[in-house]
């Protein structure tokens, strides 16, 4: 469900679920994670997703069926988006179609990240009773306090040349064959830069803006754990999925 590719010194990752919209799983999240963590030579790291979607957020209809796979969910996607920030490589993300809800918290967890005109991004997770809280730290370093409360709190969703405005993206493209190239493209101008001098200013930069802080991180994911298999929560995501209200 996750496929590797490499390209001169750049690692691309692709979330390979193309039949559920790149939809993430545990194993998924487990999978970035690990790979991440045993890729620790590469110059440069992109992650992509296969298809005319990135990511389209978590399998939702996993969490109805299985009252155990949101909170797995959450510490996963946690993990990933710290394996992320942490890599001593620049990391960009090609967010072409859709970044919505998890996979938006991957965008934000990016060095760089690229996206498409047409994509819908945003955080409709409290439309399902789920709290996105786990995604805040990094949101808001990408876009500042006052986007990340209008994103998180407001379930719309914003499309490629908002997200460039906010920040949150370098820039929006106008295809998805051109935001992953434009993606690979980047990562490997990054990839001839000398490693050391990438990986110490990335570490100081985590210092700085405090996404190195694990209590912060914890404590985010643990406000989101907190309603997760609520009765709210539940009955909220069995309405949204129900036939009824299904397009």
């Amino acid at each position: 469900m996750l496929s590797k590719e490499i390209i001169g010194s750049v690692c691309v990752l692709r979330i390979d679920r193309e039949a559920k919209r790149n939809a993430l799983t545990p194993a998924i999240l487990a999978s970035i994670r690990q790979t991440l963590d045993n890729a620790m030579s590469a110059r440069a790291i992109v992650l992509s997703g296969v298809g005319d979607t990135f990511c389209s957020g978590f399998d939702l209809s996993a969490c109805r069926d299985d009252e155990r796979v949101l909170p797995e969910l959450l510490l996963a996607l946690q993990a990933a988006c710290q394996a992320m920030r942490q890599h001593p490589a620049p990391l960009v993300v090609s967010a072409h179609g859709a970044a919505i809800a998890g996979g938006c918290a991957l965008v934000a967890a990016a060095d760089f990240a690229y996206t498409t005109h047409d994509a819908r991004i945003g955080y409709p997770a409290v439309r399902l009773g789920i709290s996105p809280a786990v995604s805040a730290p990094l949101l808001r370093l990408a876009v500042g306090d006052g986007h990340a409360r209008e994103r998180l709190i407001d379930p719309g969703v914003i499309d490629g040349r908002e997200a460039l405005r906010l920040g949150l993206v370098a820039e929006s493209l106008p295809s998805t064959s051109r935001c992953e190239a434009r993606a690979i493209e980047t990562a490997r101008a990054l990839a001839e830069y000398p490693p050391h001098a990438i990986a110490y200013t990335k570490r100081w930069l985590n210092r700085i803006d405090g996404s190195d802080n694990h209590d912060t991180a914890s404590a985010a994911v643990e406000a989101s754990l907190s309603v997760a298999g609520s009765d709210e929560q539940r009955a909220m995501l069995a309405l949204a999925l129900s036939p009824r209200t299904q397009p």
